[in-house]
């Protein structure tokens, strides 16, 4: 992987997001790849404790999200009927914040948002949609790492904890059950209107990187003592993430024959896509760093596999494919661009440098 590859991937990322949750896992991206010291994965993401202190228009990342971010509504951006997709620029606002006090207040307003005014499951879980409780996996990247930032910047240990049970509480609604051949993954969507029991590889793969987003805030905090109140929710949301890459690594290694994860993971009749193969072995580079003891040499051994995949796929444009339309999952031509796809390669190339670099 070199960093024209990496430069034109990007270059493609810019051109192709344009609804909420692009921008918010873009920026991510940026961040990752730019400032990887900005990032929760990052050695210190906080100084003291504290939201770190930067320029913005010195910040890739920052620079990107500002003119995306709205300052004077309930929401960062507009969700399009979505609850959990603009809370994807939490963490920018929140950063942007530091120097600048309306998009503080304007990610302020998100986080109430989400836990005073967005429907809830009868379990608790916040849904991703704003006018009725539907549980889609894709929230956990959106709202989760949000709600985690903010406790850091809030110093609110009860929130952060309220971070990781929302994780948890998905799991509990979304998790295939055990003696299901997907037992562990998540099905993608659960409510009323846009149900979808199939088992989607981005969508675990958009669970399984929130949660580590989560983990990594979370053990980076103030409050990541050993023994402390922390430690049981760590481990329970570190099985979580475990159980999606175990039975994710399973399903790909019952299929020699095909490099990449289905779309569907345990349905042998969808292509096998990019998306959800490149976050899912991000994800895996990251936990290997966050807890090298539990994810080992298997796990790493995997992601090397699916990164050189990855990276065989990558045109001279700098765009992933074959990939799975990110409007219409069901889609069964594989697509040639996904703004989701682009992020998810900057990611993977982050996470591989920065465990390569431990």
């Amino acid at each position: 992987m070199s960093l024209d590859i990496v430069s034109r991937v990007i270059s493609q990322g810019h051109l192709l997001a344009t609804h909420s949750w692009e921008f918010g896992a873009f920026s991510e991206a940026l961040l990752e790849w730019y400032n990887p010291g900005l990032s929760v994965f990052g050695a210190s993401p906080f100084p003291h404790g504290k939201i770190p202190v930067v320029q913005v228009n010195e910040t890739e990342s920052l620079s990107y999200a500002q003119p995306h971010i709205w300052t004077n509504s309930t929401t960062l951006v507009d969700g399009d009927g979505a609850a959990g997709d603009p809370a994807s620029l939490a963490v920018s606002a929140i950063l942007i914040g530091q120097t600048q006090a309306p998009y503080l207040a304007a990610a302020h307003r998100q986080i109430d948002h989400l836990l005073t005014v967005v429907p809830r499951w009868p379990n608790g879980a916040i849904s991703h949609r704003e006018d009725y409780a539907e549980l889609w996996a894709d929230f956990v990247y959106m709202a989760p790492p949000a709600l985690a930032y903010w406790a850091i910047q809030s110093a609110n240990e009860t929130l952060l904890r309220v971070a990781i049970e929302q994780c948890l509480l998905y799991r509990d609604v979304l998790v295939a059950p055990h003696g299901a051949d997907a037992a562990g993954l998540w099905h993608h969507i659960i409510g009323p209107e846009n149900q979808d029991l199939g088992i989607w590889s981005t969508g675990n793969a958009w669970a399984a990187a929130g949660m580590a987003r989560v983990l990594a805030t979370a053990k980076k905090s103030r409050w990541a003592t050993a023994g402390g109140a922390l430690a049981s929710d760590l481990h329970r949301l570190t099985a979580a993430i475990r159980d999606i890459l175990d039975a994710a690594i399973a399903l790909d290694k019952a299929e020699p024959a095909e490099p990449l994860l289905r779309n569907y993971l345990n349905d042998t009749t969808w292509f096998g896509e990019l998306s959800g193969t490149t976050l899912l072995a991000a994800t895996t580079y990251r936990m290997a760093k966050l807890d090298p003891v539990v994810f080992g040499h298997t796990y790493v051994a995997w992601a090397d596999e699916k990164r050189k995949e990855v990276v065989k796929r990558i045109n001279e444009d700098g765009l992933l494919s074959p990939v799975i339309n990110p409007l219409n999952w069901g889609d069964r031509t594989p697509a040639t661009a996904s703004p989701e796809a682009q992020s998810f390669a900057v990611l993977l190339f982050t996470a591989y440098r920065d465990f390569r670099g431990r």
